[in-house]
């Protein structure tokens, strides 16, 4: 490295000034016991984790940060650790998606107002992953994910148990008198029995693939377990990665392009990924200039087969998807078929075909092969259209029942997630397996934040009646672990006058999944009358974030960002005040 390049490194800018400013930024940081030599010019290289002990899934990240900064001295740069928000959806009220455009705020500015060349992003739960690639693409230094990695299998009474889904199957077995309070109480703990996320592919498991997916973290990263020792290698590998990439300039707007969403798209088909993927890719999306829309993930969908057989639409568990092969598998098999750009480029430096040329599948029953897939080519994701979603909805296929993807059944609306749950146990309720439950006021505006409580639980009287499922229809989310015949996302959502919105008891809804519709049988002139006679909600908030975040935030089809984020601001150097 030449005098010149040196210099011209951003963190020069502090820590290679001049007089008194220069003093100042090189003798506060000595404080740490750091030797004036790493002020060389050496790549300067941010080490951005969310670990919290509000969000679990994110509480190991300081022991994984460890392991990134080995790999970052031994390359020859100089780690600089920082904290971030975690938005963990465990906790967090009303709901972790609330935050997650504040938290890509706050990852942005810290990396564009700190002295970095790069940065590693370490994340754990479903929102931070998103979050952090968000901020980091609006700043487009180098930088690399860094996934936390999920839990051990859980292991209930000689069977396997995966987060979040189980949840609800026990629900439903405590309400119908299967299982004993007792004996949840004694479930939660096999459940999550180690650090990390979600070990089923739900959202945390799914952003983790989409990062590796994308080109944002190192191959076969996505999979390994949270506690497997091979995990820290991998985040020891993208500390010494970091370095290179930032010798390199390979920066997200060259990883981050339409070949690579498009490739995404088609991954989240194959592993049977969450829904909420799609909010996420979106979003994403929108902070690189890539167009990205709903008709992108049922066209580029529509031809690939669910390869992953996980929970909660299959049988296994991410330990179990790791050692079958993990997402490298997956990539190889749809590269063999052309359906992935294999000459894209990549945090490695290399393309999507070079890091998945040694890839194997050692277990097919985990990760199946495209001549005998887990579930055939379009029954993933589908997007619908109609008088009731005009600007779209989503619905998972391989998490639905079959018989009720075309389906006709009378609505029961409810004005939110608690008027329902109110009522849900009430032996007398006026509802049954063919009634269309319709809960509406939980989208980005309404709730808000858009929380995942699409997937109510059927009434208490048709669960012990045998009812296994039922049509539900929300402009909220549902978990990537949960599952059942929901459609989500409804656009326009009703808070700011969805169709949704006009919808009323009795009112006929058709569900054509094959056709791609979800539609109100009412005539236009009865709800052009409705329309006339809504009132949109009052403000409940007049000032803080929540208020920042109603006024500002998008509709679920252009990804819930806040549009005043869209786009990339770069990493120019903030003025000198010393």
């Amino acid at each position: 490295m030449t005098d010149g390049q040196k210099t011209n490194r951003r963190s020069q800018a502090w820590f290679g000034a001049q007089g008194r400013s220069g003093m100042l930024y090189r003798s506060w940081m000595r404080n740490q016991g750091l030797g004036h030599e790493v002020f060389d010019g050496r790549p300067v290289i941010g080490i951005a984790t969310s670990a919290s002990e509000l969000a679990p899934c994110n509480t190991h990240l300081t022991r994984v940060a460890e392991a990134v900064k080995r790999g970052v001295w031994q390359a020859g740069g100089l780690p600089l650790q920082f904290p971030t928000m975690a938005t963990g959806e465990t906790l967090m009220r009303p709901t972790a998606m609330l935050y997650r455009n504040l938290m890509a705020m706050e990852v942005e500015e810290l990396i564009r107002a700190n002295p970095l060349d790069g940065v590693v992003l370490l994340s754990g739960c479903d929102k931070t992953t998103p979050a952090m690639l968000m901020g980091a693409a609006s700043v487009d230094l180098p930088a690399v994910m860094v996934t936390g990695g999920p839990m051990l299998n859980g292991k209930y009474r000689g069977q396997d148990v995966g987060s979040g889904t189980h949840v609800w199957k026990f629900e439903e077995d405590l309400k119908t008198g299967r299982m004993t309070e007792e004996e949840c109480f004694f479930a939660e703990g096999c459940m999550a029995r180690s650090n990390g996320h979600c070990m089923t592919m739900g959202t945390a498991s799914t952003m983790a693939c989409m990062a590796e997916a994308l080109g944002m973290q190192l191959p076969g990263s996505a999979a390994w377990p949270a506690v497997d020792s091979r995990r820290m290698e991998t985040a020891q590998a993208a500390g010494q990665r970091i370095v290179g990439m930032v010798e390199e300039e390979l920066r997200p707007s060259r990883i981050l392009t339409r070949e690579a969403f498009e490739d995404a798209v088609r991954v989240n088909a194959a592993i049977g990924g969450s829904t909420n993927a799609i909010i996420h890719l979106t979003a994403l999306a929108g902070r690189v200039g890539v167009e990205l829309n709903l008709r992108d993930f049922d066209d580029l969908a529509r031809a690939v087969p669910t390869l992953v057989n996980l929970m909660p639409s299959g049988t296994y568990l991410m330990e179990d998807f790791c050692y079958a092969g993990g997402l490298p598998a997956v990539l190889a098999e749809l590269l063999g078929a052309e359906l992935l750009h294999g000459d894209r480029i990549t945090v490695t430096g290399r393309t999507v075909a070079e890091n998945t040329e040694h890839a194997e599948r050692v277990d097919s029953d985990v990760i199946t092969r495209l001549d005998a897939p887990f579930q055939p080519a379009g029954t993933g994701i589908a997007v619908l259209r109609g008088n009731l979603c005009p600007d779209g909805a989503v619905i998972k296929q391989s998490a639905a029942s079959p018989h009720l993807l075309t389906h006709r059944g009378p609505a029961r609306v409810f004005d939110s997630p608690e008027a329902y749950h109110e009522v849900a146990d009430d032996p007398d309720l006026d509802i049954d397996e063919n009634t269309v439950i319709v809960i509406r006021n939980a989208g980005p505006r309404g709730y808000p934040g858009m929380p995942e409580v699409s997937n109510v639980p059927l009434p208490a009287k048709l669960l012990k009646a045998g009812v296994k499922d039922m049509v539900r229809v929300c402009d909220g989310r549902m978990s990537g672990t949960g599952y059942g015949t929901v459609v989500l996302h409804v656009a326009p959502e009703a808070a700011v006058g969805g169709p949704l919105a006009l919808v009323r008891d009795g009112d006929p809804v058709v569900l054509d999944v094959p056709n791609r519709t979800l539609s109100l049988d009412v005539d236009d002139a009865e709800l052009t009358r409705r329309r006339q006679m809504w009132q949109a909600p009052a403000e409940r908030y007049t000032g803080g974030y929540t208020w920042l975040y109603t006024q500002n935030v998008e509709q679920a089809d252009r990804g819930a960002d806040f549009g005043f984020l869209r786009g990339s601001r770069g990493h120019e150097v903030p003025r000198d005040s010393h």
